[in-house]
C-alpha cells in the first residue's frame, strides 16, 4: 500500500511571510524522507499495540499506514486505516503521534471502542446484500464486500457496495445479519445540496451570473502565446485564458508540436482540464483533450467551450499553488500527482463536484432553469478541491444521509466548513482583480442574497439556514447549514468579532456569549486549521473534537501559553463550543 510522506517545513505565509512558529526545518531528500518514514511507521504501529488501552487496537487488527508527517520540531504522526481479521474496518482510522525519539505521544482515533464484532457469520449472501443496496440507492450494484462497520459504537459485520446510476455513485453499507441499510452516502461531494436547489426552485430564483465582462488581465505577468527556446516537444508554453469569471489570465500550457497546444500544465504535475462532452462519465481518460493552434483558450463567454475550461484550469492551478506555497503540500493528495478537471459534465447539470472515483473535479454547465452558467468560479474550485485534501487526510464523513441525498452530521459539516475556509484562502492567494478575495463563498454565482455562505456571520445565509453557533441540534443539521459553526470559529480566530472592512466587504461578526475576540490574523488561523486537519482529525471528528484538534495544533505551532492558543479557545467558546458542553460520545 502506497504511503504519502510529508516532511513539514517552515510554511510560507499567505502573504509571502513565514508562518510564525517556534521552529523551522530543512526539507529532507525524498530518499531520506522515505527511509525515515519507514522507521516511523514501524515505531507507530508498535506503539499502537503497546498502548492498546488508549489506541483501541486489539488482537486481529492490522494497521495500514496512509500518511506520515514529520514535523521539524520533532513530532511524528502516522495515519492508519485498520483491518480486523482481514476485513476493512469502517470508522477504524486513527493517527498515532510520536515524539522525536519515536516514543508514543498520544492518539487521535475515530472509534472509541475496540473492534470486536458480535458475529463473523453473515446471514445475507453477497448477492442479497447487493440487491438491497441497489434498491436503496436506485442504481446498479457492484460486488458486495464484507467489512466491519465500527462507526456507531459497535463493530457490526456488514457488506459495502458501490451503486452507480447515470454517472453518479453511492456507497451503501448493508448489515450482513439483519439486512438493514446502515448508510447510503454519495461518492461525489456536491457543491450545491439537493435541499438548496429545491429552495431556489420554490423561490423561483434564477442564478445567471455575469460573464465576459472582464477584458483586462486578472493575473500579473500575463503572457501571450509562445514557447521560449523550445528545441523539442512537448515543451512548456505560456498562453492566455479568456475566462468567464476572472478575466484574461496567464496559463501555463503544453506545446505538443510547433503551433499546436494542449491545456495541460507540465509545471504542476501535468494538471489538466478536459471536455466531458456533456456525458456523465467518471473516467478522466474518456474526456476530450482541449487542443488549439493558438495558445489562447476561450473568449470570455459560453459560446466557446474552452472558456469554462480556462476558468477551471486557472482555479485548479491556483488551488495547487496555494497549498504548495503555504503548506508545502505537493498536489491534492500530497503525492506530486496531477490535479484534474472535466468541464461540460453531463447534460443540464447545475452543480460541481469533487469525485474520488475520477479523482478529479467535475463541472456542470447549469441546469438551464435555476443555474444558467457553468459552476467554475474560483472559490467553488478551491472549495471542491479541498474536499479532495480532506479525502486524502481525515476523510470526514456525514453521519447519515436522507433519501434525497442531503447529508447530515457534524463531521460532514466540518468537511464543508474546511472547504469554505480553504476555498476563501485560495481567493486571497490568487489576488485576482476580477474576483477580489473575501470571506464570502459563491459571491460570483449571481444569487439574490449576493453570496451563498459567509464565514463572519453565517446565519445571514437564508437560503441554507446556516447556523452561527453550536447546539445539540447541530448533530441533525444538514452539513452545509451546520458548517457555519466552525467557519464562524475560524473567522473569529483570524479577524476577530465586531465590525471590520476588508477590501470592499463590510463584516460584523457576533459571538454567542457576548465576548470580544481579537483575531490573530488569517495566516496564523489558517496554519492552525490546516495542522489540525492533517494531524488531529479523523473520519468522525465533530465540532468539539475540532476544538481539541485546533488547540493541539496551536500548542504545536505557538505554545500552550501563547496568545494564539488562548484565542483558539476563545473563538470556539464564542460559537458555543466548550469543554464544559461536550456531549457524550456518539461514536
Amino acid at each position: 500500500m502506497a504511503v504519502a510522506v510529508a516532511v513539514a517545513t517552515a510554511a510560507t505565509g499567505l502573504a509571502g511571510t513565514a508562518f510564525a512558529g517556534p521552529s523551522t526545518g530543512v526539507e529532507r531528500s525524498a530518499a531520506s524522507a522515505t527511509s525515515t518514514a519507514t522507521l516511523v511507521v514501524e515505531a507507530a504501529r508498535t506503539a499502537a499495540f503497546a498502548h492498546a488501552s488508549a489506541t483501541g487496537v486489539s488482537h486481529g487488527d492490522e494497521l495500514h499506514a496512509q500518511d506520515v508527517l514529520l514535523d521539524p520540531e520533532g513530532a511524528r504522526h502516522v495515519r492508519f486505516v485498520r483491518t480486523h481479521n482481514g476485513l476493512p474496518v469502517l470508522g477504524g482510522d486513527l493517527v498515532v503521534h510520536l515524539n522525536r525519539q519515536l516514543a508514543y505521544a498520544g492518539v487521535t482515533r475515530a472509534a472509541d471502542h475496540a473492534v470486536k464484532p458480535a458475529t463473523t457469520s453473515a446471514k445475507l449472501t453477497a448477492g442479497q446484500a447487493a440487491a438491497k443496496a441497489a434498491q436503496a440507492a436506485k442504481g446498479d450494484a457492484g460486488s458486495a464486500q464484507l467489512v466491519l462497520d465500527a462507526r456507531d459504537g459497535a463493530a457490526t459485520l456488514a457488506y459495502q457496495v458501490t451503486v452507480t446510476d447515470k454517472g453518479s455513485a453511492s456507497t451503501v453499507v448493508v448489515d450482513a445479519v439483519t439486512g438493514k441499510v446502515r448508510s447510503n452516502t454519495p461518492v461525489a461531494d456536491e457543491f450545491l445540496s439537493p435541499k438548496l436547489i429545491d429552495t431556489l426552485r420554490k423561490r423561483g430564483e434564477t442564478v445567471d451570473p455575469a460573464t465576459g465582462t472582464a477584458s483586462g488581465s486578472g493575473s500579473a505577468g500575463l503572457a501571450g502565446s509562445g514557447v521560449s527556446g523550445a528545441t523539442s516537444y512537448p515543451a512548456t508554453a505560456h498562453g492566455t485564458g479568456k475566462t468567464l469569471f476572472v478575466g484574461n489570465v496567464g496559463l501555463t500550457t503544453t506545446a505538443t508540436s510547433r503551433g499546436h497546444y494542449q491545456l495541460k500544465d507540465p509545471t504542476r504535475y501535468g494538471t489538466e482540464v478536459r471536455d466531458a462532452k456533456n456525458r456523465k462519465t467518471e473516467s478522466f481518460g474518456s474526456g476530450t483533450k482541449f487542443t488549439n493552434t493558438t495558445d489562447v483558450w476561450g473568449n470570455g463567454t459560453t459560446t466557446s467551450r474552452a472558456s469554462a475550461a480556462a476558468d477551471a484550469q486557472f482555479g485548479i492551478t491556483k488551488t495547487l499553488d496555494f497549498y504548495k506555497s503555504t503548506f508545502n503540500r505537493k498536489g491534492i493528495a500530497n503525492n506530486s500527482k496531477a490535479a484534474r478537471g472535466m468541464v461540460h459534465w453531463g447534460n443540464k447539470v447545475g452543480n460541481a463536484f469533487w469525485d474520488p472515483t475520477c479523482n478529479c473535479m467535475l463541472y456542470g454547465d447549469g441546469d438551464g432553469s435555476v443555474f444558467k452558467k457553468p459552476l467554475v468560479v474560483l472559490d467553488v474550485t478551491g472549495h471542491e478541491l479541498t474536499h479532495g485534501v480532506v479525502e486524502a487526510t481525515a476523510k470526514l464523513e456525514p453521519t447519515f444521509v436522507d433519501d434525497r441525498g442531503n447529508q447530515y452530521g457534524e463531521p460532514g459539516a466540518l468537511n464543508e466548513s474546511l472547504a469554505d475556509i480553504f476555498g476563501s484562502n485560495v481567493e486571497f492567494y490568487a489576488k485576482n482583480a476580477k474576483d477580489t478575495p473575501d470571506y464570502l463563498i459563491g459571491e460570483k454565482l449571481g444569487l439574490a442574497q449576493k453570496f451563498l455562505r459567509r464565514l463572519d456571520h453565517p446565519s445571514l445565509d437564508k437560503l441554507e439556514g446556516t447556523v452561527d453557533y453550536w447546539s445539540t441540534d447541530t448533530y441533525y443539521t444538514e452539513v452545509h447549514a451546520g458548517s457555519g459553526v466552525s467557519s464562524h470559529a475560524y473567522y473569529l480566530l483570524a479577524e476577530g468579532s465586531g465590525k471590520k472592512t476588508i477590501g470592499t466587504v463590510n463584516y460584523n461578526s457576533p459571538t454567542f456569549n457576548g465576548s470580544t475576540v481579537k483575531g490573530i490574523g488569517r495566516t496564523k488561523a489558517t496554519a492552525i486549521f490546516y495542522r489540525a486537519l492533517t494531524r488531529y482529525m479523523v473520519s468522525t471528528t465533530d465540532f468539539h473534537d475540532a476544538r481539541v484538534a485546533t488547540l493541539k495544533a496551536a500548542k504545536d505551532l505557538y505554545g500552550a501559553t501563547s496568545t494564539e492558543y488562548k484565542t483558539v479557545d476563545k473563538a470556539w467558546a464564542a460559537v458555543n463550543v466548550t469543554a464544559a458542553n461536550t456531549p457524550a460520545a456518539r461514536h
